[in-house]
């Protein structure tokens, strides 16, 4: 591990197990509506989540970061190219934009917010963007007026950057412009070891992550 134990990791068929059981038992980006339901009825959910991974991993590679605080596992973000994530060919507000990777969902255990990990898994998730290529993350945010689910909400996205580039009542498209950060790429590792080097946990709390 890293210094003071704080570290991201690339999400992989190794560090999967590790995000909260309900993201590990939930395939709302991985597939399409219909097939989705009928996996979940089987079961199946956590196989076909990995199958999805180490497709996206063979053909496009790490498409997450998992942060660990004195080896816990305490949030993760995901990635990916949208032509990988079925479920985004469905939102009215699509498409993606060619030179955008899409920010599928994050996750940051309550005991581990305010303390400058959320931003770190993000600076690392747009530096990696960056590196290869891309000129921005797009994401798709929900309204107040969304039922729930695997869409980060339309604030989470504003508050950290994000900003609306196609109306839609329920879930707007938003977007991140990663090319004025161009400049600063070289920067990013430190500011990462910055905001890791910041995150604390309660003494002796381990962090297992549960279903919510």
């Amino acid at each position: 591990m890293g210094a003071m134990g704080r570290q991201l990791v690339p999400l992989n068929l190794e560090t999967v197990p590790d995000l909260p059981v309900r993201c590990l038992s939930c395939v709302f980006w991985e597939m399409d509506p219909v097939e989705a339901a009928v996996v979940r009825r089987r079961g199946q959910t956590l196989v076909e989540k990995e199958a999805w991974l180490s497709a996206v991993l063979l053909e496009w590679g790490a498409c997450g970061r998992v942060a660990y605080v004195d080896r816990n596992p305490v949030g993760f973000v995901s990635y990916a190219p949208p032509g990988a994530v079925p479920r985004a060919r469905l939102f009215s507000s699509g498409p993606v934009s060619s030179d955008a990777i899409l920010l599928m969902t994050s996750w940051l255990h309550p005991e581990a917010r305010g303390q400058g990990l959320g931003r770190a898994l993000l600076q690392a998730a747009a530096k990696d963007v960056l590196g290869r290529g891309f000129r921005a993350l797009e994401a798709f945010g929900a309204s107040p007026a969304a039922a729930g689910g695997c869409v980060l909400p339309v604030g989470h996205l504003e508050a950290v950057g994000f900003r609306v580039v196609r109306e839609h009542p329920v879930y707007p498209r938003l977007r991140m412009d990663l090319r004025s950060l161009a400049d600063r790429v070289a920067d990013m590792g430190a500011v990462i070891d910055r905001l890791l080097g910041g995150a604390r946990l309660p003494a002796g709390g381990a962090v297992h992550p549960s279903p919510a």
